[in-house]
């Protein structure tokens, strides 16, 4: 998957410096100098919606920051089922630090780029630079403080909460890495990065509940939905409020 860098260093570095979510991904923790040299075993990749990243339970080859898009991650049922146990987007790493096998299969919920580097290369550059290391520990915090977040919803909140959080999240994941609207910075717009049927996976839903909650959430003007997939949010307190969150997290 991440194959040899065709590009030259100094070209690597270009697309370092102009990086959209270089300081917000785990390189932010790096100086210039040590970002050059993570530049040398880095490699840009795209992904095509639908297409398998990493498999469950296989080696692990790279790990990656994404650029753009989002992936969804999913465990496998000894019966073949899979479920969706999490999403990424820019700036999440994808990968688990010292670990032999991958734990989830992570595919392109859209298109996606990332940013790669080899396994063993990585590790050493981990093992070499504290901030990064601290970095990668802050990620690991912050996942887990997502999946008792998600505990939370599954097991707690209304069908109506459910479909509101899943929203708010995306809401607040595209002002993160998008520009904030100046005349309104209390609004947000972004696509639907899963299929109803994904989205209903995720939140433990039916497809109906979920087309459901999306008609009285945009009946009550709560969000807009201009196309199938593009979401309009005028107001993140009321969505928050509906999702049953403090509206003061965003």
């Amino acid at each position: 998957m991440h194959g040899t860098p065709t590009s030259t260093l100094p070209d690597v570095m270009q697309r370092c410096e102009h990086c959209g979510v270089r300081h917000q991904a785990v390189c932010g923790a790096m100086d210039d100098v040590q970002v050059r040299k993570l530049a040398q075993i880095a490699h840009r990749k795209k992904v095509p919606a639908g297409q398998t990243i990493i498999s469950d339970e296989e080696p692990v080859d790279f790990f990656a920051n994404v650029i753009s898009g989002a992936i969804k991650l999913t465990k496998t049922l000894p019966d073949g089922r899979q479920q969706i146990v999490g999403l990424l987007f820019a700036p999440d790493f994808l990968g688990r630090a010292y670990s032999k096998n991958n734990p989830y299969t992570a595919e392109a919920a859209t298109d996606v780029e990332i940013c790669t580097f080899p396994h063993a290369a990585f590790e050493r550059l981990v093992g070499e630079y504290p901030g990064l290391q601290q970095r990668l520990f802050q990620h690991t915090l912050d996942e887990l403080d997502a999946a008792r977040d998600w505990m939370l919803l599954l097991g707690r909140k209304t069908a109506e909460e459910k479909v509101a959080s899943f929203l708010y999240m995306l809401a607040r994941r595209s002002l993160l890495t998008g520009c904030v609207h100046k005349a309104n910075p209390g609004a947000a717009a972004f696509e639907l990065p899963l299929t109803r049927s994904d989205i209903a996976d995720y939140l433990g839903l039916t497809i109906e509940t979920v087309s459901r909650q999306l008609t009285r959430l945009k009946t009550s003007n709560v969000v807009k939905l201009s196309t199938n997939r593009l979401i309009m949010v005028p107001d993140l307190d009321r969505l928050a409020q509906a999702a049953g969150q403090d509206s003061h997290r965003h």
